[in-house]
């Protein structure tokens, strides 16, 4: 089987980790695009994420994705 094929065959995570910084203090913190908890800023405790069921409402500015 060619590379093509299997890529058809092997499902991808619909699912990363994202790179957010927030913007109260400009702190920059992993988060699960798909998080199922409210996410807070570990040093001023400003929210990153807001769960909505499926994909999380970001808050924060996303720099990077993982996955």
């Amino acid at each position: 089987m060619s590379e093509i094929e299997w890529s058809k065959l092997i499902p991808k995570p619909r699912s990363s980790f994202l790179l957010v910084q927030c913007n109260e203090c400009g702190n920059k913190q992993i988060v699960f695009d798909h998080a199922k908890t409210l996410v807070k800023c570990q040093v001023c405790g400003a929210i990153l994420a807001e769960p909505r069921g499926g994909k999380a409402k970001i808050l924060g500015k996303i720099l990077e994705r993982y996955g």
